[in-house]
């Protein structure tokens, strides 16, 4: 016959250190507020006991689930791993856990993933970019659930946000490209449509070449899904025209690897031949060869106020303004002077 499983409880917790329960609670729930030789007792009893704390005691005595959602559209590349990474350990510090699910860049699969959470008892949700209908914003109004923008900067818009201008960003690198005579551009893009990161990034290029006068024909464009493989494909494309480019700028590192990557099967020397250029200085940007020009995005510090900013709205904090975060274009191997014909 199996035995009966006893379960710890606070008062075994209690009795085992000599302490109350209250001081129990507070070892576990604010450790900051209790001595730290008195601290180490109740969690060697803790230890010892194998004592679990009551998560249903806990979100009904605080009224809320200490969950926190994030909806990213992929998780098949690092594009938003680094940033993700920092939010849990800043969240994991106040005592919430986080939730992380994906879109594949299909706005009915973040409706539904939206609603999910929320039937879940999600505190507050982290969605990535402003583009997606405003009926789902009254909804979380309505489920007095916060939302915040994240990996997007919109000064005209409303909601809360921490991110960074993709616009201007782009222009910035775009503007770096042509002062390096490079007038045929092709540019490797993510499909804009719901997407306005890309659209975004897609605008700068745009401003900087119509503002330093390169006529908007010799911009060649293709979009295409993120992807090492998607991008080597969209590389061969804009290759074959009887004028390529001297440069092709990319949506993401992810893309510009795969453009390297078909650069170097075509036999073309990166940059004596053709430049390429990324967007968000990932790990790989480092890694690759040669070494990627492409724009530095602060994931972490990104990650880490978005956690704290919503952890405040959760709690009944005010929301403030869009929050811009700096950028800056990190010049390496990949981008050279236009080769002359």
């Amino acid at each position: 016959m199996r035995a009966t499983r006893s379960i710890p409880t606070l008062d075994d917790v209690a009795k085992k250190a000599g302490v109350s329960t209250a001081t129990v609670s507070r070892c576990l729930n604010s450790p900051e507020r209790v001595v730290q030789s008195t601290r180490k007792r109740v969690m060697k009893a803790v230890d010892s006991l194998g004592y679990t704390p009551n998560f249903g005691a806990r979100v009904m005595a605080a009224k809320r689930t200490f969950t926190i959602g994030a909806i990213v559209p992929t998780m098949e590349n690092s594009i938003f791993a680094r940033g993700l990474q920092a939010f849990q350990e800043a969240l994991d510090t106040r005592g919430y856990t986080l939730l992380v699910s994906s879109t594949a860049y299909r706005p009915e699969a973040e409706e539904k993933q939206i609603r999910a959470l929320v039937a879940r008892g999600a505190d507050g949700l982290l969605l990535i970019g402003h583009d997606r209908d405003p009926a789902l914003y009254r909804y979380l109004e309505r489920q007095a659930v916060p939302a915040l923008i994240a990996w997007a900067y919109a000064p005209h818009i409303s909601q809360p946000a921490i991110g960074f201008d993709n616009r201007a960003a782009m222009r910035l690198l775009a503007e770096e490209v042509i002062a390096r005579g490079h007038k045929r551009i092709g540019v490797i893009s993510a499909i804009v449509k719901g997407n306005d990161r890309a659209s975004e990034r897609l605008e700068g290029i745009k401003d900087a070449a119509k503002a330093l006068g390169i006529p908007s024909d010799h911009l060649y464009v293709v979009e295409t899904p993120y992807g090492i493989e998607t991008g080597a494909d969209a590389m061969n494309k804009l290759m074959q025209g009887q004028q390529p480019p001297t440069v092709v700028m990319c949506g993401n590192d992810v893309l510009a690897a795969g453009a390297l990557r078909a650069a170097k099967a075509m036999g073309l020397a990166v940059p004596e031949d053709i430049s390429v250029t990324g967007f968000d200085d990932i790990e790989l940007a480092r890694f690759v060869t040669p070494t990627l020009t492409t724009v530095h995005v602060p994931h972490r510090e990104m990650g880490t106020k978005a956690a704290a900013t919503l952890i405040g709205l959760v709690e009944g904090g005010p929301a403030g303004p869009p929050v811009e975060l700096g950028i800056s274009v990190e010049i390496r191997e990949s981008l050279g002077p236009a080769k002359t014909a």
